[in-house]
């Protein structure tokens, strides 16, 4: 009986079965690599047209003038507002990555619209900007659906997400070819944070050509002097490169920041890779581009690296 199922002419409906289907496997690949995030900002947030938004941020880039710093980058922290308000900040941060050899990005970035558990990676195949489209390393992102706890991909968490988008015009004129891992925190709890660090190390291991970025701003909505106030406070734990400490003074209520999940994570898996020095580069907030003073917003940036 056994024989029969293995006979040669058995397994022509086998392959005639396969031939069938291979068309709609390529199709489902074909859909899967057009299956491109599309740029929400551009023309709102920052110019939508490829000339002006590649001359605003050259023009943001050349005005950033900081020595680049000793010892070996792992990480940056920069801001996620509009150009008009925080692009001159996160210059700063950007021009060390000037002729860099990084060709992957872990993009950080804090949920805004979406309330979800843990954390989501995007899968899709890329993200469009008017520069071009930056490729997504759906590899790792897998590595770390499959690796980590309470990883997923919730797709709803990245469609109107803003904190990773903004990155990507600067990323896009200061690397080369890369790609980009992005990650949205729904919760941002210690152990969150130490979770995703560790996942990220398991699945990354130390690798020279992979940069680690953290996307937060920092207080919102008070006055200049209130908003320099808790804003220092924040600045100065992430100098001491202590993620405890500044996770105790923002539970406290001492400092605030929206992405302060990214930026802890950010610490913790930068220790891990051998950084122990947080370089601040610039900081300011939306009274010194607008001037009022009565209701602003918190920006800065920083570079994490080893060696002090």
């Amino acid at each position: 009986m056994y024989k029969y199922f293995f006979r040669p002419f058995n397994l022509v409906p086998l392959v005639l079965c396969i031939l069938w289907l291979l068309p709609y496997q390529a199709a489902g690949e074909e859909k899967a690599l057009k299956d491109v995030r599309a740029a929400i900002l551009a023309g709102t947030w920052y110019p939508g047209t490829p000339d002006a938004l590649a001359r605003t941020v050259q023009g943001y880039l050349s005005d950033a003038r900081t020595p680049s710093p000793d010892g070996m980058l792992k990480a940056i922290i920069v801001p996620h507002a509009g150009y008009r308000y925080s692009g001159g900040v996160a210059a700063y941060a950007y021009r060390l990555l000037q002729g860099s050899r990084f060709t992957r990005v872990i993009l950080i970035g804090p949920s805004h619209r979406v309330a979800f558990r843990g954390v989501s990676v995007n899968l899709q195949s890329a993200y469009k900007t008017p520069l071009g489209t930056v490729p997504v390393d759906r590899e790792t992102g897998r590595k770390l659906l499959d690796t980590g706890p309470n990883i997923r991909w919730l797709r709803k968490a990245h469609a109107l997400e803003h904190s990773l988008e903004i990155q990507l015009p600067f990323l896009q004129t200061v690397l080369q070819d890369f790609q980009i891992v992005p990650i949205v925190m729904g919760e941002q709890d210690m152990k969150t944070c130490s979770d995703l660090a560790d996942t990220l190390i398991q699945v990354l291991g130390d690798s020279p050509e992979t940069l680690v970025l953290a996307s937060t701003d920092l207080s919102h909505f008070h006055n200049y002097e209130q908003a320099k106030d808790l804003d220092l406070k924040f600045i100065e734990q992430v100098q001491r490169f202590d993620p405890e400490g500044l996770l105790k003074d923002l539970l406290s209520g001492k400092c605030e920041a929206c992405g302060a999940g990214p930026v802890i994570t950010t610490l913790l898996t930068a220790r891990k890779l051998g950084a122990d020095n947080a370089v601040i580069l610039k900081y300011a907030n939306s009274g010194d581009v607008t001037g009022d003073h009565t209701r602003v917003v918190g920006y800065f940036s920083a570079a994490l690296v080893t060696g002090k």
